[in-house]
């Protein structure tokens, strides 16, 4: 896979770039100086902040994945730029690389990666979209499903966690899904990401 560095400071993109060739010798990683990405590298995914982001410096392909490091953004900031840029993934700074790593081959495989204050964030100012265009509120119960959705559970283990039967948790997918307009896990947060 071939990994731009874009951000602002050359000290944390030399150290990142030292970091993951380290971690996966396999990854080819190129660095952006000064702004300008560099001339046929074809990235796959490209590592950067608001700063180059703003910039509109990055030479995005379609299949370009793009991941944002937060760099302390206002949160209203960052779900934003989630919304305007399209961005398949946002990841705080304060996290290590065995979680950027982690971010970065979910982004790479055509998923989204958001940590959950953010997707929370993001939840709650977009709401939810209907066919016709109508927002319509989520509950709490709803909300409750999402934040053990977005972890990874299963119907099972959310009925478990809320004390709920699975028919009723299906029931409550259901009414999410019609809310999103989606049909599936996958496709509610990417229905999130499409709707401004």
């Amino acid at each position: 896979m071939n990994i731009l560095i874009s951000l602002e400071s050359r000290v944390l993109s030399e150290a990142l770039y030292h970091s993951l060739k380290m971690e996966e010798p396999g990854d080819r990683l190129f660095i952006s100086h000064e702004g300008h990405d560099v001339v046929n590298c074809r990235p796959d995914l490209v590592l950067t902040d608001h700063y180059n982001l703003k910039q509109k410096l990055l030479t995005r392909g379609r299949e370009t994945k793009i991941l944002l490091l937060d760099t302390g953004l206002e949160q209203d900031d960052v779900i934003r730029m989630i919304l305007t840029y399209k961005l398949d993934g946002v990841l705080s700074t304060v996290a290590d690389i065995s979680l950027l790593k982690k971010a970065m081959k979910v982004v790479a495989s055509g998923q989204i990666w958001i940590d959950n204050h953010n997707l929370k964030a993001l939840l709650y100012k977009v709401g939810t979209i209907s066919q016709s265009g109508k927002v319509d509120k989520i509950s709490n119960r709803e909300q409750q499903i999402l934040d053990l959705l977005k972890k990874g559970s299963r119907n099972k283990e959310i009925a478990a966690q809320l004390f709920l039967s699975e028919q009723t948790i299906k029931s409550h997918l259901s009414r999410i899904y019609r809310k999103f307009n989606v049909s599936s896990r996958s496709q509610l947060i990417s229905g999130l990401m499409q709707h401004q």
